[in-house]
């Protein structure tokens, strides 16, 4: 049964979706049977491993039109994809009026998340329904986050919407951990933030940090992950690294 890991940060440009792709793909090139699955209505995940939605082959279509997430796989040669495509942003106001509108995502994972040994899911960039639903389906969450100080105001949040969720639809959900993207080590704020995040949080913040990299970059628009695209890359050897730790940490329960 796989380890469901919801890659989640409510503030955009922090390298959320970097971060799902290239974990998720990095995991599955060390020998595990991984799962991409593509929450945000933009579809930057599916595009980032190279797969536009078909029509009715989306993980709309499971959520909204019950149809089995099965249907929807796709397999690239980096992992296994659930892609999202731009009808998700409906998603957001059609949920609310159906039955179990915060279990929909776990309903249509858990029909497929034994074939696999990890689920990572890239949520959209809100609080919002979608999100809800990744938190109610996930065992842990997994937060990229930019060493600036408008991200210690969004983690706040985050940590509050996770203890919103605990209570009252998964009350097994715990933080995977943090990690540091954009890092920038010639600069004070940089350090600043990464202190004081450790400082509250402790183990819990990965000791790899992702470095700010021109190929990380480019990699998206090709349609591949970074280790893909330039395995020497400075980005490419800390997401392979951060998989090694995430890997060491426990998330191969």
């Amino acid at each position: 049964m796989a380890k469901i890991i919801a890659v989640a940060n409510q503030k955009g440009g922090v390298g959320k979706t970097t971060t799902a792709v290239n974990l998720a793909c990095c995991v599955a090139a060390k020998g595990y049977n991984v799962l991409l699955c593509d929450f945000d209505p933009q579809g930057n995940a599916s595009s980032g491993v190279g797969v536009n939605a078909q029509p009715g082959k989306s993980i709309y279509d499971c959520i909204i039109g019950g149809v089995p997430a099965s249907d929807c796989l796709v397999r690239t040669k980096y992992c296994t994809a659930l892609p999202a495509d731009i009808r998700l942003a409906a998603a957001e106001v059609e949920l609310a009026d159906l039955p179990r509108r915060e279990r929909r995502l776990k309903e249509a994972l858990d029909s497929v998340k034994d074939q696999f040994d990890y689920v990572f899911i890239d949520c959209p960039p809100s609080l919002g329904q979608l999100t809800v639903n990744a938190l109610t389906a996930c065992d842990t969450v997994l937060v990229p986050m930019q060493c600036e100080y408008y991200a210690l105001e969004g983690l706040s949040q985050l940590v509050s919407s996770i203890r919103m969720v605990k209570r009252s639809s998964n009350p097994h959900i715990d933080i995977e951990g943090i990690v540091l993207t954009m890092y920038d080590s010639r600069t004070n704020l940089t350090i600043q933030v990464a202190e004081e995040v450790k400082k509250y949080f402790g183990s819990k913040v990965f000791k790899t940090v992702i470095p700010r990299n021109v190929r990380l970059s480019e990699a998206p628009s090709h349609g591949m992950p970074v280790i893909a695209y330039d395995r020497l890359s400075r980005g490419a050897v800390a997401y392979s690294a951060v998989a090694e730790e995430f890997l060491k940490r426990g998330g191969n329960r």
